[in-house]
């Protein structure tokens, strides 16, 4: 089935994760990606793990059978990142501690995660999207 994409970043978060969380019923998975924003010098990201682990986890998600949500919620430029306040870092549902993090979302809380070089492994990956 097609991979549903939305993308967020710290301004735009709010609107689309309610969005996010009120369609979470219709699909039988639901992810969040959070990743470091693209270098616009290069196009890619200034993360080096977020460039390994994105095909991976658009791969494997994409493989799946079922109606999967995906919400890629970009960070920011490295020195954004880098604020011990920043607001994903300090939010009490997410916590993040690097990036990339991939979170099954389910329940409306977070039901398991991956986080910086785990989200490059196809096996994490499906153990994840096989999370009940």
């Amino acid at each position: 089935m097609p991979l549903k994409l939305s993308d967020a970043t710290t301004i735009t978060f709010d609107g689309v994760f309610e969005k996010f969380r009120l369609e979470a019923p219709n699909h039988k998975a639901n992810f969040i990606l959070f990743l470091a924003d693209k270098d616009p010098s290069t196009s890619l990201s200034w993360c080096p793990d977020c460039v390994r682990a994105e095909p991976v986890i658009y791969k494997t998600l994409e493989a799946s059978a079922d109606d999967i949500a995906l919400l890629q919620a970009y960070v920011g430029d490295r020195p954004t990142w880098r604020n011990p306040h920043h607001p994903w870092r300090v939010d009490s549902n997410f916590k993040l501690t690097g990036v990339p993090t991939l979170i099954r979302w389910e329940n409306d809380t977070v039901n398991g995660r991956l986080e910086d070089h785990e989200a490059q492994h196809e096996h994490k990956i499906n153990g994840l999207l096989s999370t009940n």
